[in-house]
């Protein structure tokens, strides 16, 4: 943990307040082969490359079923339901008040980004610019945005996520390509569950 900063330059925002309405029941609670379910292994994940994760939830969730870790701060999303651009929104706008720098949006539902892989990231995101990470041509997650980005992002409604607003500011976009195809993996049926990626 002695690369982790007291004061965070980027912090860890995990989007968990999804329906996942195609896996049939509450994926977040679903269990991987290491016992852990699928949200309490992507947030431990992202605690190991981020001091301050967050993670943002219904406002009805029960983060105790859900086996979020105690030491992670809540954000409750009271507009979840209109889809994942107001839940972004209700993240971003429980950072405003931190000194940090830049934000890594990830998804809950992507718990094989390898460590190393976040910590790259994060060496790369400023308060200017917007890192976005590739794999085999495809873009993945997480995203970090500076914090310049964070007033537009709080704008965000409804469905419409932030692929706008990464295409009005190419110029801005720092690209990273990796082989770590856990940025592409994300959990959409229970079938996926038994196929992690090949690291």
């Amino acid at each position: 943990m002695s690369e982790l900063h007291s004061t965070p330059d980027c912090i860890g925002l995990v989007l968990a307040a999804g329906a996942g309405q195609r896996f049939g029941s509450d994926k977040r609670r679903a269990q991987l082969a290491d016992g852990n379910s699928l949200l309490r292994a992507t947030v431990l994940r992202a605690q190991e490359a981020f001091s301050d994760v967050r993670v943002v939830i219904k406002t009805e969730d029960d983060a105790q079923a859900l086996a979020i870790p105690s030491d992670v701060q809540l954000v409750r999303a009271a507009h979840a339901k209109q889809g994942m651009g107001s839940s972004l929104a209700a993240g971003i706008q429980s950072l405003a008040n931190t000194q940090a720098t830049a934000v890594a949006v990830l998804l809950g539902d992507m718990p094989w980004i390898s460590v190393a892989t976040l910590q790259q990231l994060r060496a790369q995101a400023d308060a200017e610019h917007i890192v976005v990470a590739y794999c085999e041509g495809q873009r993945g997650h997480p995203v970090l945005f500076g914090r310049r980005f964070w007033p537009q992002l709080m704008q965000l409604h409804g469905e419409n996520g932030a692929k706008g607003l990464i295409a009005s500011h190419a110029q801005q976009v720092i690209t990273v390509t990796l082989t770590d195809s856990g940025i592409l993996r994300d959990v959409d049926t229970p079938a996926d569950l038994s196929h992690p990626p090949i690291s």
